[in-house]
C-alpha cells in the first residue's frame, strides 16, 4: 500500500510538473516550502545551488518577479530562463563564489536555495556524508553573500551528521525548522533545512 500509495504521489508530481511546465518534479518542493515558510518573496536577490534542470529555478523567478535577481549554479548545463543568471561552475570551489558575487555587484542577498545532491553512491553512510558536505559548501556561500535576517534552505540526507550540522549552523540563524514537503517521497530519506533571520 505505502509503496503503491509512494508511486502515485511522484506519478502525481511528475505529470503536474508535465501540465504547467516546470522542468522537475522538484519544484513543488520549493513551492509547498515557501508556502508554509515565506522564505522568499517579491524583489528578493537569490542564489539557487544546485540548479539544473532549473526548476527551483522557474519557481523563485515566478516570486521574486521582475525587481528580483537570480543567479543559479549547477556542474550542468542548464537551459536559458528569461532573466536568470545561470553559472556552469562548481560551488565547492571560491572562484564561483567570487564569480556570483561579481553578478550582484557585491550586493549582499536575500536568500540562498540549496537541492543539492551529491552523486549517490548507494552506500547510505557514505552519500549522507557527502550530503552534509554539500551543505558545508552551501553554508559557506551563506556567510559570504546572504544579507542580515537573510533566508536559508538546504537539502540534507537524514543521518548521524545531521545534528552536529543543525548545531553548527543553529547560532547563526533565529528560525531553524526541518521540513519534509509533501512532493518530497514517503520514503526518502532527504530532508530540507530552512534557516530564517540570519544573524551573522
Amino acid at each position: 500500500m505505502t509503496r503503491w500509495y509512494t508511486e502515485k504521489k511522484r506519478e502525481h508530481y511528475y505529470k503536474e510538473a508535465k501540465k504547467t511546465g516546470y522542468r522537475a518534479r522538484s519544484a513543488f518542493k520549493l513551492k509547498q516550502i515557501n508556502k508554509k515558510y515565506n522564505i522568499l518573496k517579491k524583489g528578493d536577490f537569490v542564489v539557487d545551488l544546485g540548479a539544473a534542470p532549473g526548476g527551483w529555478s522557474q519557481v523563485a523567478k515566478e516570486i521574486i518577479g521582475e525587481k528580483g535577481k537570480l543567479v543559479g549554479v549547477d556542474l550542468l548545463q542548464i537551459k536559458p530562463i528569461k532573466d536568470v543568471v545561470f553559472l556552469k561552475a562548481d560551488m565547492t570551489k571560491d572562484s564561483t563564489i567570487e564569480e556570483i558575487k561579481e553578478i550582484f555587484a557585491k550586493e549582499k542577498v536575500d536568500a540562498v536555495i540549496s537541492d543539492m545532491s551529491p552523486d549517490i553512491s548507494g552506500k547510505y553512510s557514505v552519500d549522507q556524508a557527502r550530503s552534509i558536505y554539500l551543505c558545508r559548501q552551501a553554508f559557506k556561500t551563506v556567510e559570504i553573500l546572504l544579507k542580515p535576517d537573510g533566508n536559508f534552505i538546504c537539502k540534507v540526507f537524514e543521518g548521524e551528521d545531521l545534528k552536529e550540522f543543525i548545531n553548527e549552523i543553529s547560532s547563526k540563524f533565529k528560525i531553524i525548522k526541518l521540513s519534509h514537503p509533501d512532493a518530497s517521497r514517503k520514503s526518502s530519506s532527504e530532508v530540507y533545512i530552512i534557516a530564517k533571520s540570519y544573524n551573522p
